[in-house]
């Protein structure tokens, strides 16, 4: 058995996956959130992740590039056979990834950023920034985000699960009248 599919096995087993990734050498900060499914690769401990980060389901980090394994077979360089090349990750603080979204090796995500979903991020992402497409790209700051949805924002992060569905029933019934 490959590591990757020994490391899904004790990951599906684990109740903490902050911890999970903790133990394998990764730098987490705290307040973070790693929702089910994500994949921190084969070294983990080549990722730091600040304070206040939530990784959505399906998040991957890739800390190496699988293209080494050509060059192996065609490369000039000395031991071609040894060949391997990693990148470190790095992840600000207050940074949401979304569902399924791929962070490649030697990417530097800045503060207060936003991935979309599904993105793949090959380039640095710098602070205050939101960031979607394949490959990910800037498409505006923290605060044109925060403008251009200041009056659809509901603030129910107190409430109960039942009070936020009758909310949202009442508020996307209404407005569609």
């Amino acid at each position: 058995m490959g590591i990757i599919s020994e490391l899904r096995k004790r990951y599906k087993k684990s109740k903490n996956p902050v911890k999970f990734y903790r133990d394998l050498g990764a730098t987490i900060g705290e307040r973070c959130e790693f929702r089910g499914g994500i994949n921190l690769g084969s070294e983990p401990y080549l990722i730091t992740i600040g304070d206040h980060v939530r990784l959505n389901q399906g998040v991957t980090i890739v800390t190496h590039d699988g293209g080494a394994w050509v060059l192996r077979e065609c490369s000039s360089l000395p031991n071609k056979e040894e060949l391997t090349l990693f990148g470190k990750v790095v992840i600000g603080n207050n940074v949401h990834v979304g569902t399924n979204a791929m962070i490649m090796p030697g990417v530097h995500i800045g503060n207060n950023v936003i991935i979309g979903s599904g993105a793949i991020v090959t380039k640095d992402i710098p602070d205050n920034s939101v960031a979607v497409g394949i490959p990910a790209r800037v498409i505006e700051t923290i605060e044109e985000y925060e403008e251009k949805h200041k009056n659809e924002f509901s603030f129910t992060k107190s409430m109960g699960r039942e009070e936020v569905r009758e909310y949202l029933k009442k508020k996307y019934d209404d407005s569609e009248n």
